[in-house]
């Protein structure tokens, strides 16, 4: 007979010759049979960051939408806009959590060489660290000059336009979300500048 069988034996007749009380599983062993399935679910956004990136922006952007139609603009859940939800879905996953990846992740590593190094600073070490606050200040200037006005505003007015389907062609959507952003624009722009 193997050491599993005889095992197996001994633990039955165990059971059948001492009556045992049903215990609930207690709280340690619960939390032993779950820690790896925590420790991988913990682990996920380290070892999966463009795909952890998708699932935050798309989520986080849709769902500030239904709070402000909920809680701001006070709609019930019957009237909630789910055509306008669905343009902070695709925006959310699309751009914010595809393009500004790649934007500020891929590409702000290689513009702007200190970047990771000066985030892990206390911020008494960056107060001193004249690179790493040019960086900082140049990666500020490039996303308020460059990055939102010529290319996030005009991106989130053409997925609207997208989203709405008043056309099946690319180009009206792209023509006409610009058109709507020219139209937007000082509004837009003194509000990113106010959130700065």
């Amino acid at each position: 007979m193997t050491l599993l069988g005889r095992s197996s034996i001994n633990s039955l007749s165990k059971s059948v010759t001492k009556p045992q009380t049903h215990r609930p599983p207690s709280s340690t062993s619960f939390s032993s049979s779950t820690a790896p399935a925590r420790s991988s679910l913990a682990s996920f956004p380290k070892t999966h960051p463009f795909a952890f990136q998708l699932l935050v922006a798309t989520g986080k952007t849709s769902a500030a939408d239904l709070v402000v139609q909920v809680v701001a603009e006070r709609k019930k859940l019957d009237e909630i806009d789910w055509k306008r939800n669905g343009i902070f879905v695709v925006f959310g996953f699309a751009y914010l959590g595809g393009f500004q990846y790649w934007l500020m992740v891929t590409k702000y590593r290689q513009w702007f060489p200190t970047m990771d190094r000066f985030a892990k600073l206390s911020f008494a070490d960056k107060l001193k660290d004249t690179a790493g606050i040019l960086d900082a200040a140049k990666m500020v200037l490039f996303d308020v000059v460059v990055h939102l006005p010529m290319i996030y505003f005009p991106t989130y007015y053409s997925v609207k336009e997208f989203v709405s389907m008043n056309s099946y062609n690319p180009i009206d959507w792209v023509k006409d979300g610009c058109t709507k952003y020219a139209g937007n624009m000082k509004e837009d722009l003194s509000a990113m500048i106010k959130l700065w």
